[in-house]
């Protein structure tokens, strides 16, 4: 028999990131649900601002940071009593060829986008596990199933957070606590400024995927693919023969649309994301 979905009515969601793009529309679109929802984020200042607008709890987030991210989840404990799910979403990506990329600015991709996720799930889940259940899902990509040139560490980031979803809903399953992973295509936001969409997929919104966050805390599902279409096609793209995925690669545009952009139009992502301004 299949589950019914669940009502988040009252469910405490922490979302990290969450005052631009992806975050913030998932932390809307929770709210419009009825849960009760905190975001975390480095630039404490938009975090409120956007917060306001759902009459939500926002407050200061390293997610790099053991303490930052126990003391995170310690003040929405405190503000609503409980964590039911948490959103990790807060992630760069830094693109352009590696060998021509500064080492520094592809690793600290790692310390986001997967340390960071590391850190969220491990602190949130034995909360969890004492409250009797709770929900984590993990904003992936479908990068990590088809990697691209001018991409290798995101790509490599976001595979691994899928991997580390699967494995760790499988250890915390029977404990009440279910992990998932979102896996979104080309989104519009800052993310992709200066690129060039492929033609598999053209840009989604952060609407959309929100709508999936909303819907797997909703009903668990180990993996949720946006836009839909693409989740058969983007689980067989390992079994393609090289020769084909190499003319896909070009016919599509996803072997340049990494390492032939915009640098003026991306210099404001990339500022931001530096680490090196506030």
């Amino acid at each position: 028999m299949r589950s019914a979905q669940r009502s988040l009515q009252g469910r405490v969601v922490a979302v990290t990131g969450g005052a631009r793009g992806i975050g913030d529309a998932t932390a809307r679109a929770l709210a419009a649900a009825g849960a009760r929802v905190a975001i975390g984020d480095l630039d404490v200042e938009l975090a409120t601002q956007a917060a306001q607008a759902y009459a939500g709890l926002a407050l200061p987030l390293d997610v790099t940071s053991e303490a930052s991210f126990a003391g995170f989840l310690d003040k929405v404990e405190a503000e609503f009593g409980r964590v039911d799910g948490l959103v990790n979403n807060a992630g760069i990506m830094v693109i352009g060829r590696h060998l021509d990329t500064p080492l520094d600015a592809q690793l600290r991709q790692l310390d986001i986008n997967l340390r960071g996720v590391i850190i969220g799930c491990h602190e949130v889940a034995p909360r969890m596990v004492r409250a009797g259940g709770g929900q984590i899902v993990n904003i992936a990509s479908l990068a990590g199933r088809i990697p691209s040139a001018g991409s290798a560490v995101y790509s490599g980031t976001k595979a691994a957070v899928i991997a580390l979803s699967e494995a760790l809903d499988a250890e915390l399953a029977s404990s009440g606590v279910r992990v998932s992973a979102v896996l979104p295509s080309f989104t519009s936001t800052g993310l992709i400024d200066g690129t060039t969409a492929p033609k598999l997929s053209p840009p989604i919104s952060p609407e959309q995927v929100a709508a999936a966050v909303v819907g797997l805390l909703g009903k668990h599902r180990p993996v949720a693919a946006v836009p839909r279409r693409l989740a058969f096609g983007s689980t067989q793209w390992a079994a393609l023969p090289t020769p084909v995925k190499r003319w896909l690669g070009r016919w599509s545009g996803l072997d340049t649309m990494f390492t032939e952009y915009d640098h003026t139009a991306r210099a404001a992502y990339e500022e931001r994301t530096s680490g090196k301004t506030t």
